[in-house]
Order: C-alpha cells, then structure tokens, then sequence
C-alpha cells in the first residue's frame, strides 16, 4: 500500500475553543493535553505504521509552519505544504491533491486531521487499510463514520442509507446525507436512528477529489489549475518566491468553504459517497467538555490536568499545571489557569469559548488572545 497511497495531516487550525491555553502562534495540535505528546505528534505517529515517513503530508499555514516543521523533523522538508492563509479543509484538501497528482497520478489519499485522539490505534489502523481498499476498488469519495456513544451537538453526523457489503470485517453504506451539528433533540433522534459521527477522516483517489471539485467547486479547481500552471511540475512544498506568490493570489479568491460543502454533500445526492463505520474509541477533541468526558475523574466526576483539589464539588475540569486550583461546592465548570489569563465557564459551554474570544477582541483584550 505504500507505494501508491499517502497520509495528508491538516494542521492548519487554531482551536479558540482551547483559549486561554491555544493561541494563534500555540494552537491546540501543539497542545499536549492528553499525553506527553503533542496531538499533532500522535495524528502522524498513527499514520506512520501504514504510510512511513516519506508518504506522510502535513499542510498548515505560514504562521504554523516553523513549530510545525520543529515537531515533526520525522518528516522530510519536502513533505510541509504550506497555505499562505487558513481557508478552512476544501482549498487544504486541493491544494494537497495538486502535489499528489504531481508525484502519482494514481495516488490514494488519506485525509486526517491533526487533533484528533484516538484510543485505540490498531483498529484505526485497519479500518484505514480498509477505507483505501474500498476508494480504489469503488472509485468512491470515502468517508470514516463513528458510531456516537451520546448524543452531542458540536459533531456533524453522517446519515447513512443502504448497507453494501463488508470490506475486511468493516460495514460499509451509501451515504444518504450530512446533518450538521444539531441540537440535542435533534443528535439524540440521530443516534437513534443509527447515523454517525462525522470523523472528517476521508479517503479517496486523488484523480477523484480533484474531478469532484472541478464540477462542484469550480473557483477551487481553477485556482489550483493556476497554481499547478505556474508551478510547472515543481513541488508545492517550499516554493520559490514567483510560485508562492500565485499561491497567495489564487488562495484569497478560492472560497473559505469545508470539504462537505463544497463535495460531499452535492457527490452524497448521486451515491457518490460511501460511509465506513468504526469505532476505535475516537475524539476531535473539540473543546474542554471533551478533554473532560476523556479524562479519569474521581467519584463526583471531576478531572484535572496539574494541581487542584475539589471539595463539594461535581463535575468539573480544571487545567493549572503551574498553581494550586481549589474548588469548593461548585458543579459543571472548567478552569483552565495560564500565565496571563484565567477562564472560568460553565462546562457545559464549552464550544462558546471560541465567541469569548472574539469578545475579547471587540472590547480591547485582544491582546489576551495572542501570545
């Protein structure tokens, strides 16, 4: 399998709902929140077993780049592409489909994003192999669903249609369609109803995706047709200045759009798109409630990451590696302690740290969100 399908990691977010702890220049899969590794170090070390180290990309944006490149020198210098911005997965996911092409037409690619957790990594690597298999004997825009364990609200689901057959002991079904991040009535009658999580782990050819995005996202595909034009066959890693200066051109006018909006909900519509489902103790790690649900906790239901103590109190997270944190008959609540700033939130709101972050921008804290 090596020698004709790669791992692509995107590992251009910045994770705000991680603030006060992610920051645009530490954004959080350079967080080392839930082993002594970062989880952008985990995401490749996972892939390696399957891929090895010259079939592995990772594509982040300039401002990431360097501390990207410090912590993973595993990977060869001509495996980073940088985007000159964030333009959320789509263009990410072109603009590494047009270096594939350039290095095999043929290729497989395997998109996985650089701050996911996963428990179980055999399993992940399996139902991989078996997600690869399935793009290349079907032709088809794959995707990895999770089975939910509860209902929640910050993931988008995956309904599933009609069952096809198993490939290496992993069923596989059309994909009826996408719902995005509902609400808790809506989630619960989801998992009801058998779909899954999205993981935003997907495989395809990359002769695929780059079709796919020239007939339903056309100002992506000319775009990355201008970029391989200027490029005239020369890698995307580490351009010259002439080449990187298309890029940034062509990337402001490509449209800030994810990957399923801008494809697989319009491939999802001709049957298209194909679902694997797994379920190998995954996580996007989306936020503090997650890190919460992942970590141990104690009788009340409390977890923490450093010093702290909780007396009466249920249910809460807290992060200080550095000062002592005490709680006292509080319940539901997240404290994440840092040097310049402290957050204190109901735990349940966890994925609306990200407008407390714009919030501090429009009342002058913006200083607080960088460091």
């Amino acid at each position: 399998m090596k020698h004709q399908s790669y791992a692509v990691i995107m590992a251009g977010g910045r994770g705000t709902r991680f603030w006060p702890l992610s920051r645009p220049h530490h954004p959080k899969q350079l967080l080392k929140i839930l082993s002594q590794k970062s989880l952008l170090r985990e995401s490749v070390d996972r892939a390696l077993p399957l891929f090895g180290p010259k079939h592995t990309l990772v594509v982040t944006v300039a401002e990431h780049y360097r501390a990207v490149r410090e912590e993973l020198r595993i990977l060869p210098k001509t495996n980073f592409i940088v985007e000159p911005q964030g333009n959320n997965t789509a263009p990410c996911i072109g603009l590494a489909a047009a270096e594939l092409a350039r290095r095999d037409p043929d290729a497989i690619m395997t998109i996985l994003p650089a701050d996911h957790w996963v428990s179980n990594p055999n399993s992940f690597l399996r139902t991989v192999k078996s997600a690869v298999r399935l793009a290349r004997e079907h032709d088809a825009l794959v995707t990895i669903g999770m089975r939910p364990t509860y209902p929640e609200t910050g993931y988008g689901y995956i309904l599933k249609g009609g069952k096809i057959k198993g490939t290496g002991g992993a069923p596989f079904y059309r994909v009826k369609g996408f719902k995005e991040k509902p609400n808790a009535r809506m989630a619960g009658r989801l998992m009801r109803r058998g779909s899954l999580w999205n993981s935003g782990i997907f495989v395809w050819k990359v002769s695929t995706i780059l079709a796919m995005l020239s007939r339903f996202s056309p100002a992506i595909s000319h775009g990355l047709q201008r970029i391989q034009e200027a490029a005239r066959g020369r890698g995307l890693a580490n351009p010259p200045p002439s080449i990187q200066a298309v890029l940034r051109r062509e990337y402001r006018k490509m449209p800030n759009i994810s990957i399923d909006y801008a494809v697989l909900e319009k491939a999802g519509s001709e049957g298209r798109v194909l679902t694997l489902e797994a379920n190998f103790g995954w996580s996007d790690v989306g936020n503090w409630a997650a890190v919460h649900r992942m970590l141990p906790q104690d009788r009340s239901g409390n977890a923490g990451i450093g010093k702290w103590l909780g007396v009466q109190s249920k249910e809460c997270l807290v992060y200080s590696p550095d000062r002592l944190v005490a709680l006292l008959g509080v319940r539901g609540i997240v404290v994440v302690d840092t040097a310049d700033a402290l957050l204190v939130a109901d735990i349940k709101r966890s994925q609306e740290v990200k407008d407390l972050v714009e919030e501090l921008k429009r009342k002058g804290y913006g200083r607080y969100t960088v460091r």
